[in-house]
């Protein structure tokens, strides 16, 4: 394939300088490679903590929110221009209970972006074991459809959560819980909730997902069997629990929901905005040292053309001289930022997924977490290519149009 002489010159310069092209090369190469790494690091640990995050909160949560009593009705009552302001306003005294749960549950999973919609009966409880007794909470479901949303199975340590509807009164119990009471799989607790009678109920399971504040108070009962600890009928519901097909959409789908139902829909940004603050802090600390290593190596590069322009002054004279313009002069250097960048890059990415690959064994063992998570995210690899390029070519431009502003008649007479 025959190349062009720009091309043909800006080669031979590189070739000319191995050393100078091999460490200009190298600081690309690791300016990729830890641009990489970081970025592996940063969306693997984002995605596990995500991950942990649902599996115990739905992507949106619809329920019937506490209200303080405003002054609207003043407003329509009293219609003159002055000031209607409430003092010591209090809570409206509101049911828990949605209104035609099922029905919602029936028109929210119609909607296109939804993916899982389940109801549950939330009964804030007391466990009583023998004479010890602990504050709790029990989640009535449909166990399938909580495991189907938030895999239950994975965090089972003993028994099978499908006998919670098979088992009369059956109970799966936080693994705190069990260790709190002394419990075990077959044993009886008393569960007692503020508005019904105390009911005796038998562990047919015992879940870890090692949050200590879930594992120490939570429980789950079939739906049916949370109503009776309520003293409700069976159109009782007070959460439905929503998961949608791209978690990032769930505040525009949670705005329509409410416009919908009528009722609050708290989406998982709103239900854990300091990990998403987190989450933005350390984008923006990583995205900081990968920007200074790129412009770290940039300035090699940028150094290495200006030395090679300060030894190659009376050759690119020369070429002036034979006809060469000023753009073609400025090509041939441009070419050899784009070579040494192109060079650099595929070293580095290369580099940059055996690192990502090696760090990602390394063993944790805390938790559920066995490795330390790493993503091998396509795009992450381009960006690093196309980052790495625009980074050389940047830092060759300023040398390669100085070298094409040379005078060769003052430089050949001297």
């Amino acid at each position: 394939m025959k190349i062009s002489v720009n091309t043909e010159i800006a080669l031979t310069y590189l070739s000319a300088r191995k050393k100078q092209t091999a460490v200009a090369s190298l600081g690309v190469m690791f300016g990729i490679s830890m641009f990489i790494f970081m970025q592996s690091l940063m969306k693997g640990t984002n995605d596990y903590f995500e991950k942990m995050s649902f599996n115990s909160t739905p992507h949106i949560r619809l329920y019937s929110e506490n209200k303080v009593a405003d002054n609207h009705i003043l407003k329509g009552f009293l219609k003159d221009s002055s000031v209607k302001m409430l003092t010591n306003p209090k809570q409206l005294i509101q049911t828990q209970g949605l209104n035609n749960p099922y029905g919602l549950v029936k028109e929210i999973s119609k909607y296109p972006r939804v993916a899982n919609v389940t109801p549950q009966v939330t009964a804030m409880v007391i466990y009583t074991s023998g004479s010890v007794q602990i504050n709790g909470n029990v989640a009535g479901v449909d166990i399938d459809q909580e495991n189907k949303m938030f895999d239950v199975q994975s965090n089972m340590v003993a028994g099978n959560l499908h006998d919670l509807n098979r088992v009369n009164n059956g109970l799966l119990i936080g693994k705190g819980v069990a260790d709190k009471l002394s419990l075990h799989l077959g044993d009886n607790i008393t569960v007692t909730s503020g508005t019904g009678s105390p009911t005796i109920m038998r562990i047919v399971g015992i879940f870890a997902t090692t949050i200590k504040q879930i594992d120490e108070t939570k429980s789950y009962a079939n739906i049916v069997q949370a109503q009776n600890l309520l003293g409700k009928d069976r159109s009782y519901v007070t959460d439905i629990k929503i998961n949608v097909k791209d978690y990032n959409s769930a505040p525009s789908v949670a705005k329509d929901l409410e416009t919908l139902t009528g009722y609050k829909a708290e989406d998982w940004v709103q239900a854990n905005e300091q990990i998403k603050a987190a989450f933005k802090i350390r984008a923006v600390i990583l995205n900081s040292v990968i920007g200074v290593l790129l412009l770290v190596a940039g300035f090699g590069i940028y150094n290495i053309l200006n030395m090679t322009i300060y030894e190659k002054i009376k050759e690119i004279a020369i070429l002036k001289a034979q006809g060469f313009s000023g753009p073609s002069v400025t090509s041939i250097f441009l070419q050899q930022a784009l070579f040494i960048g192109l060079l650099g890059g595929l070293i580095g990415v290369s580099f940059g997924y055996l690192i990502t690959l090696m760090v990602s064994h390394i063993y944790i063992g805390a938790g559920t977490l066995k490795y330390l998570p790493m993503s091998f995210y396509t795009p992450h690899y381009i960006e690093a290519i196309i980052f790495g390029i625009l980074t050389t070519v940047a830092a060759g431009f300023f040398p390669a149009r100085k070298a094409s502003k040379v005078d060769p008649v003052t430089i050949i007479r001297g």
